[in-house]
């Protein structure tokens, strides 16, 4: 079975670009009424405009579209604070995720790809890859505050990272409730603590 063709390799502004682009709108649109367990490849076909033949041949199924889209959207969606400090800049985060979950899209299609991750590789390869390069990314606030002199020198950035999102992660994904300002603080200060006092040190 042929693969999609990875981000980045049509011409821009082509028409495979131009099918690429409705699809993927197509696709928000749609979370933002309903789950995963609703979305069609004849749906995202209607609302996009795009044949369901080609999107099943590019895409195959609804989880190579959602691939498709999560890896997209992982590269421009929450900034990395940059307050001057590090706490501030945990509270910064929590808040931006916790604003970025609270659009029905956008938890809906962290959910319908953790859904997908399930019963599709592709789906399950570009969940973990995505996380991880958030993971890296954002991390870079953990090595400025080390810079400062605010965190033990081998604080494992990563690591503080994932702590932070957790809590947040479990709420929205296990218990299935909004993300409130309660838990954004306690998840902020929680990381900020742990941080402080050396638990993410590597061994």
């Amino acid at each position: 079975m042929t693969q999609p063709r990875p981000h980045g390799s049509v011409r821009p502004g082509g028409r495979t670009a131009r099918t690429r682009i409705a699809v993927l709108a197509a696709v928000l649109e749609e979370l933002e009424h309903d789950e995963f367990a609703r979305l069609t490849v004849e749906r995202i076909a209607r609302r996009s405009g795009v044949h369901a033949a080609t999107i099943r041949r590019r895409w195959q199924t609804v989880e190579g579209v959602l691939c498709d889209l999560l890896a997209e959207r992982s590269r421009t969606t929450i900034p990395v604070p940059d307050t001057g400090a590090f706490r501030s800049d945990l509270r910064a985060l929590a808040e931006s995720i916790a604003a970025f979950h609270g659009v029905p899209r956008n938890e809906h299609l962290l959910s319908s790809v953790v859904a997908a991750a399930a019963r599709d590789p592709r789906a399950d390869t570009v969940l973990r890859e995505a996380f991880g390069e958030r993971l890296r990314y954002v991390s870079t606030l953990v090595q400025r505050a080390v810079e400062r002199g605010e965190l033990p020198p081998e604080t494992d950035g990563e690591e503080v990272i994932a702590a932070l999102g957790a809590p947040l992660y479990y709420r929205l994904l296990i218990v299935r409730r909004p993300l409130d300002d309660q838990l954004v603080h306690t998840a902020a200060e929680a990381a900020y603590h742990a941080a402080v006092a050396g638990v993410f040190t590597r061994a």
